[in-house]
């Protein structure tokens, strides 16, 4: 149920930084804004704006790098390659990976799991689960799995939200009025973000000290290759202690990014020495190549599929990972080592023209967006400097901004360096009119009493029809109380609803009984036009002659017999009536008798048949009371003219003075005998009905 009080009936829509929710952002947006998000919780408060990183979201979108890969020109001789005794690992590496029976073995390690649906969950249950994982799990791992805790959390709090919202209407609440109850557990999320980005911020801490620790490591292990050329031992020995280093180096972590490409220089150049000084076996070497060739084909292919990925942004990442794994794979033979290159170059300029291409395409939409929300800044502005002085123009104005924040919503993001501007100019725009709205209805207290004043007549009067079976009579009432409800402003809000209660119980206590009362009734319709139709048939062959006793008791208990008869249907109601009324004139008119008595028959059969009907009857009773009011006035003005008479007499033209009033006199008469004769008629009706 709605109240009609527009006290703030139209409240500044929720809108956060970017000026639409989080649940209306972009899918690129949200893929995009990653860990500078994680502490921007929606605000439900409608009174305050929602706060997001738009900065980071911005800066997240803006157009990165493209990846420029690095040339494949290390010489392919250059590069280390798989010995005898590797070749033989490998072998017994896969025949250790069966079973006696046949079967494969089950490597739990490469086993990935679903990602946890949080859907069903509890907001109680989402902040508990958030808080486990935060406080016994390492930030990298959880990030994903915090992203769609808040994301499902934000969407049941919205949803709870707007669930208060509406009850709070529904119970009679103005809509801009409803404030949300503290929240205690989104202080518990707040928190458990705050500890995560900690945590988070300790954890990239300690990787960079790490990567610093693993370059001095690589560069140890450098150094260690260059002096396995000056060792006097067994090749055997050398090569097996170059593997391990080998091994060594690839279980080493990643480096700072400043350094990497000369420490990629630096190692393979000492491979490349250390190949050369022990020539290893030209076979085993061109098995490696052929290996490495394989998985540089299969990046390859990976690179290519990228060309069918939706999101360019989710392409241009994947395709770093790549590019970091074709470094990790090593040389390929000489003679594919440019073709398998430029395979992946071209794979890879088409992945960065389609980056490009999106962050280009999306400049242009968001100065698209700049001056659609200029437009709408500017109308809202108009709107918040016009002078305002009724409740409907409040009203129409509020429709006219609410459609405006509507169209805001359905724009996206605007240049970065414009985006908070243009929406905090339209908020403060928004703010400006809503508060002066405020002020107004502040003022309207005593409009509202006296509004408070007509409802409460309007609910009396209702109250008095309800009972009522005048239903045709009670209805138009009802329905222009109503109307006159609908026209009366806003009342006090701690009676609105109240007051709107009575009212309505009034009215459906009314049209409830009116609906029952006909319930039963339009399936007799066809059946009462069938009777009336025969009334009407035997009353036009109906012949009297000169009986008029006879005739006269016809008609009258044929009139009762009609007047017994229910309603027909509405469409045939005023052509039966006529026929009826036409008929029955004919029969009086044959009745011998003067005028006058014909008149009282008339009269006589008309109360007959009225008093068969309890509402004709109320008015068959107020009709005797004004013959006798009536006949008292005749009788007034009979002394009154008779005493004039007397004066007349002195008069020159007394004769036709006189003449004139005793023809009243006579008239009035005539009248009183007429309704003394409709007196005892209805009188003598009423006694025979008791």
């Amino acid at each position: 149920m709605s109240t009609n009080d527009p006290v703030n009936s139209v409240r500044e829509e929720q809108f956060d930084s970017e000026g639409k929710t989080i649940e209306s952002m972009g899918e690129e947006a949200k893929n995009a804004v990653e860990d500078n998000n994680d502490t921007a919780p929606v605000n439900l408060d409608l009174n305050t704006e929602v706060k997001t990183d738009t900065d980071d979201v911005q800066d997240t979108l803006e157009e990165g790098p493209e990846i420029v890969p690095e040339s494949d020109d290390t010489d392919a001789s250059t590069e280390g390659v798989v010995v005898q005794e590797e070749a033989a690992e490998e072998v017994n590496s896969a025949e250790d990976a069966e079973q006696e029976d046949g079967s494969e073995l089950i490597n739990y390690d490469d086993i990935v799991l679903p990602p946890v649906d949080y859907s069903g969950y509890t907001r109680k249950e989402l902040v508990d689960t958030l808080v486990l994982i935060v406080e016994n799990r390492p930030p990298a791992e959880i990030s994903e799995d915090i992203n769609r805790i808040k994301e499902v959390y934000y969407k049941k709090t919205k949803l709870e939200y707007n669930e208060q919202r509406q009850k709070f209407v529904k119970d009679g609440g103005a809509i801009e009025e409803f404030v949300a109850e503290p929240d205690d557990l989104e202080n518990e999320l707040k928190a458990a973000l705050e500890v995560f980005r900690i945590k988070k911020s300790d954890y990239n801490r300690i990787q960079e000290s790490e990567k610093v620790e693993n370059l001095k490591k690589k560069q140890d292990i450098i150094e260690r290759i260059k002096e396995l050329v000056n060792r006097e031992e067994s090749i055997n020995k050398t090569f097996q202690e170059f593997r391990n280093l080998q091994n060594e180096w690839r279980l080493t972590g990643i480096v700072p990014q400043s350094a990497l490409k000369d420490m990629w220089e630096s190692y393979h150049h000492s491979v490349e020495v250390f190949y050369d000084y022990i020539k290893i076996n030209r076979e085993l070497r061109d098995l490696d190549l052929k290996k490495n060739l394989e998985s540089k084909i299969e990046l390859c292919e990976k690179a290519e599929e990228l060309f069918m990925e939706p999101n360019p942004v989710n392409a241009f990442k994947t395709l770093q990972d790549y590019h970091n794994q074709w470094r990790e794979i090593g040389p390929v033979p000489h003679e594919s080592k440019n073709d398998v290159w430029e395979r992946f170059r071209e794979a890879t300029s088409k992945v960065n023209k389609r980056h490009h291409e999106f962050f280009e395409k999306q400049k242009d939409e968001q100065k698209r967006n700049l001056d659609a929300k200029t437009a709408l800044c500017e109308r809202v502005e108009e709107i918040a400097g016009s002078e305002v002085l009724t409740f409907n123009d409040f009203k129409e104005k509020s429709d006219e901004i609410l459609e405006c924040q509507k169209l805001w919503r359905t724009l996206g993001f605007a240049p970065k360096k414009y985006n908070n501007k243009i929406y905090q100019r339209f908020r403060a725009a928004c703010d400006r009119f809503f508060e002066k709205k405020r002020a107004f209805f502040a003022e309207s207290k005593e409009v509202q009493m006296k509004n408070l004043q007509l409802k409460t007549d309007l609910c009396i009067q209702a109250e008095t029809l309800q009972e009522s079976t005048e239903w045709k009579e009670a209805t138009d009432t009802l329905i222009r109380l109503q109307k006159e409800w609908k026209e009366i402003g806003p009342v006090p809000k701690k009676y609105s609803e109240k007051i709107w209660k009575r009212f309505r119980k009034a009215c459906d206590t009314f049209f409830s009984r009116k609906s029952e009362f006909f319930a039963g009734r339009n399936n007799s319709y066809e059946d009462n036009l069938t009777a009336k139709l025969n009334i009407i048939t035997e009353l036009e062959e109906y012949d009297s002659g000169d009986d008029m006793k006879a005739g006269f008791e016809f008609l009258k208990d044929l009139q009762k017999r009609w007047a017994e008869i229910g309603y027909v249907p509405l469409n045939k109601k005023e052509e039966v009536q006529r026929k009826y009324k036409e008929a029955l004139n004919r029969q009086f008119d044959k009745l011998k008798i003067d005028d006058e008595d014909k008149n009282i028959l008339r009269f006589r059969s008309k109360v007959d048949s009225a008093m068969t009907n309890p509402r004709a009857a109320r008015k068959v009773r107020n009709e005797r009371e004004k013959y006798f009011s009536k006949i008292k006035q005749l009788e007034s003005d009979i002394v009154l003219w008779e005493n004039n008479i007397g004066f007349f007499a002195k008069s020159s033209n007394a004769d036709t003075m006189i003449k004139e009033v005793e023809e009243k006199i006579a008239e009035a008469k005539k009248a009183i005998k007429m309704l003394e004769e409709k007196v005892k008629v209805i009188d003598k009706t009423m006694l025979e009905d008791e």
